[in-house]
Parts: C-alpha cells; sequence; structure tokens
C-alpha cells in the first residue's frame, strides 16, 4: 500500500514561485488499478515522479508498504518494487531489446522464450524485435510498447505509468488497452497507477484521482468521477480528455 502525506512540491522559474502540489494526502490501497488525471500542468506527472523517486517533495510523506521512503533514491525504490514507465522511453544505444528485458527481471538467466512472452504480451513479434537494439531505430510506439514489457518482466510490486498513450498511433493504443486489462486482472497483492487523459483508460480503472491545481479534487470509480469530467461536452468515442481540460469541442481522437 502507498500512502502520501501532506506532499507539496514547488519550482521557481524567473524569480517567481509556483507551487505544483499542494499538501496532497491520499492512499493507494493493493491490488487496484488507479488513473489519475485532470488538467494540464494540473500536477499528475509531478506526483508520479514524486512516488518514483525521480523528484523529492518539499514536504510531507512517502510510505510505502509500512516503510518510509521519502529519502530513498530512485534506485532504491526500484530496488523496493516500484516501477515506472516514463511518458518518453529512453534509449540505450547498444542495448538490445533481450538485454533490458534481463536488466529488468533482474535474471541473466532468462530464456528468450520468456522474453518474447513479455514481448507478445504488448503486441510485438518478438522475432523481429528480442536482438532490435534501443536505439532511434525503434518508434515511439515501439520503444513505448518495449518499456511496458520491461514493467511486465521486473513484476513490481507497484507499476506506475506516466500518459501511456503519448506518442502511439490507434492500433498500438488499443493493444495498450489490452494490456492493462490483463494486468488488472493479475495483479494481486501489487497496484497500478496510470496518469491519462485517455477516456477508455480511465473507464477500466478501479478508482480515479482528480488532481487539479496542483489538489486533489475529486476521487472514485469511473460512474462516479466520468459524468462530473465530461458534464456539458460533446464526448465521442476515444475521445482525449486533453481537449475538455483545455476548452477544445473533444474532438482530437486517440
Amino acid at each position: 500500500m502507498l500512502e502520501l502525506q501532506n506532499i507539496t512540491y514547488s519550482v521557481t522559474e524567473d524569480g517567481v514561485t509556483k507551487k505544483i502540489l499542494d499538501d496532497i494526502s491520499l492512499t493507494i490501497p493493493d491490488g487496484k488499478l488507479t488513473v489519475v488525471t485532470g488538467p494540464n500542468g494540473g500536477g499528475k506527472s509531478t506526483l508520479a515522479k514524486i512516488i518514483a523517486g525521480i523528484i523529492r517533495p518539499d514536504s510531507g510523506k512517502i510510505i510505502f508498504d509500512g516503510e518510509d521512503i521519502t529519502d530513498m533514491s530512485v534506485t532504491d525504490r526500484a530496488r523496493g518494487g516500484i516501477g515506472f514507465a516514463f511518458q518518453q522511453p529512453v534509449r540505450f544505444k547498444g542495448v538490445k531489446v533481450f538485454d533490458l528485458l534481463r536488466l529488468a527481471k533482474g535474471d541473466r538467466k532468462l530464456s528468450s522464450s520468456d522474453a518474447c512472452k513479455y514481448l507478445a504480451a504488448v503486441g510485438l513479434c518478438a522475432r523481429d524485435y528480442i536482438d532490435r537494439e534501443v536505439n532511434a531505430s525503434l518508434s515511439g510506439g515501439e520503444l513505448k510498447r518495449i518499456e511496458i514489457a520491461t514493467v511486465l518482466a521486473k513484476k513490481s510490486k507497484m507499476s506506475v505509468f506516466d500518459e501511456p498513450e503519448a506518442g502511439i498511433d490507434l492500433w498500438s493504443f488499443q493493444n495498450l488497452i489490452e494490456v492493462f486489462n490483463g494486468m488488472r486482472k493479475h495483479i494481486e497483492a501489487s497496484s497500478i497507477i496510470i496518469i491519462s487523459h485517455q477516456e477508455r483508460i480511465l473507464k477500466i480503472a478501479d478508482e480515479i484521482l482528480l488532481i487539479r491545481d496542483g489538489k486533489l479534487t475529486a476521487r472514485g470509480n469511473a460512474d462516479k468521477i466520468m459524468p462530473m469530467l465530461l458534464a456539458n461536452e460533446a464526448v465521442v468515442k476515444n475521445c482525449n480528455l486533453t481537449a475538455i481540460w483545455d476548452g477544445g469541442d473533444c474532438d482530437d481522437r486517440a
């Protein structure tokens, strides 16, 4: 279980201090898929990076499985069971996909057949990718799916995904939904946190957290939160809620 206690974080630019997260307290239970949504600039991705240890909060505590991890490094948090998938996956020149999966699994004896299962789970033909380098020859969508495969291989107690739909095509997005649905059915004692605007990702959540202006303004299941998000808007299938947050007419498709 993850508990955030009075988390605050600010940045200073050109002598002006802006509060990104303002005294946020919440609990994320085990065995649940939680989606964090809200307006651009509201603090969602910052919250995800604070959970992963990439950013340190100005104040507050982070408790994971009963342990205070507030001052723990991103590496130690990863070892302790918190996995993180970036909005823009990192490229590793000279590192092959198979090697990356072995590193994620922490098992140099990981067989190629087991590695192929993780790639197949994210819709990639293992034969075409297992010996590829994780470099500029891969598209954004391919990198995204490979990164998710590494999260699957790691089997973290908590997996955090920062806008996993960013930069992928419609076919990849549909496959992504299937991956998350599969993870949701088998997470048991672990948990998943997804930062997303996408309606279809919101709909598979056990709970949605609404972050606006650095504050937790609402939480609940999709039946409770979706009407709040979509009130008085012309909603279409696969609507990207970024259009709603930015005052658009919701014609931005996934």
